[in-house]
C-alpha cells in the first residue's frame, strides 16, 4: 500500500504481484478495497494496480471544490509516471470505465489492452437524471434513503432475490457510511463530474484492443447504451452477460476474472485461419 503527490494530494494505490501491468479503476462508489477478493487472480500472472480516484476510498478528498473527469484522467497518467510504467492494460466499470475511455483517448499509446465492464459513450438524460436523484437524496442526510436509492437497482432482480440475506447485510454495512456528510458531499462531487461526459465523437481515437462486457439486467447502463462503444471503437469485441445487473463483477465473479486475465493475457490478436 502506497502514495504519492499529485497537484499536493495524496493519492492512495496498491500494487500486487508482477508481470504484465493491469490498472484497475474503480466505479464511482468503489475504492481499492472494493477489489480485495479478486486480486489473488488477477495478479497471479500480472502486476495489478489499483486505485482510489479523487473523492475516493482513500485519496485525498476535493472538499469544496468542482472538477471533471479529466482531472481523474490527469491522476491516472501521474500514476503510472509514479511507477514509470510507459503502457498498461486497462480495467474499469461504470466510472472507472469512463475513465478508461478518456484515458485511452488522450493517451493512445500507453494504453495496450482496454477492458470495460459496464460502460457508456456518453452519460445521457437517463443516467444524468438518475444521479441528480442520488444528488438530491444524499442532500437529506438519510443513509437508509440513499442506500434505498442507489444501491437495490445496480444488481439484477435474480440476484437481488436470490441473495436477500446477504443484501440486508450489506445494508447494514453501508448505511453508516451513507449517513456521513463527508462521503455523501464526495459522491455528489464525483456524479457532478460525470454529467458531462461525451466521447461519442472521440472513441475513433482508442488504438487499444478492446473489450466491452455488458450486462443484459444493467438499469443504470443499459445493454443499447453500451452498443454505441461497441459501434464506435475501431475493432472492438462486445460480450453480454446475462441475468446479471450492472455490479457484474460481484454477480458473476469467476467470469469477471476470467475475461480480465484472458483479454489480457493473450498473445495473438489476429489468427491466420
Amino acid at each position: 500500500m502506497s502514495s504519492f503527490k499529485f497537484r499536493g494530494k495524496n493519492v492512495f494505490y496498491t500494487v500486487d504481484g508482477a508481470g504484465k501491468p493491469i490498472v484497475i479503476l474503480n466505479g464511482i462508489m468503489m475504492s481499492t478495497k472494493s477489489w480485495t477478493p479478486f486480486v489473488p487472480s488477477l495478479s497471479e500472472q500480472n502486476m495489478l494496480i489499483r486505485v482510489d480516484f479523487f473523492d475516493q476510498g482513500q485519496t485525498d478528498k476535493l472538499e469544496g471544490e468542482t472538477y471533471g473527469q479529466d482531472l481523474q484522467v490527469d491522476l491516472l497518467a501521474a500514476l503510472l509516471d509514479h511507477l514509470g510504467l510507459a503502457k498498461v492494460s486497462i480495467v474499469g466499470i461504470s466510472y472507472g470505465g469512463e475513465i478508461g475511455c478518456l484515458f485511452s483517448i488522450t493517451h493512445p499509446g500507453r494504453v495496450d489492452r482496454l477492458v470495460l465492464f459496464n460502460t457508456t459513450a456518453a452519460t445521457g438524460p437517463w443516467l444524468l437524471d438518475i444521479g441528480r436523484g442520488w444528488i438530491a437524496t444524499g442532500r437529506t442526510r438519510d443513509g437508509a434513503a440513499y442506500y434505498q436509492t442507489t444501491i437495490p437497482v445496480i444488481y439484477s432482480p435474480h440476484y437481488y432475490r436470490s441473495r436477500l440475506a446477504w443484501m440486508k447485510n450489506r445494508e447494514k454495512l453501508l448505511v453508516p457510511i451513507f449517513s456521513s456528510p463527508a462521503f455523501l458531499d464526495a459522491m455528489e462531487r464525483l456524479t457532478l463530474s460525470a454529467e458531462a461526459y461525451d466521447v461519442k465523437d472521440r472513441l475513433k481515437a482508442i488504438t487499444a484492443k478492446t473489450l466491452i462486457v455488458s450486462a443484459e439486467e444493467d438499469y443504470l447502463t443499459p445493454v443499447d447504451r453500451q452498443r454505441e462503444l461497441y459501434d464506435l471503437i475501431p475493432g472492438s469485441e462486445w460480450i453480454k452477460i446475462p441475468v446479471a445487473g450492472h455490479a457484474s463483477m460481484y454477480e458473476r465473479p469467476l467470469l469477471f476474472s476470467t475475461l480480465v486475465v484472458g483479454f489480457v493475457n493473450v498473445r495473438d490478436t489476429e489468427y491466420a485461419i
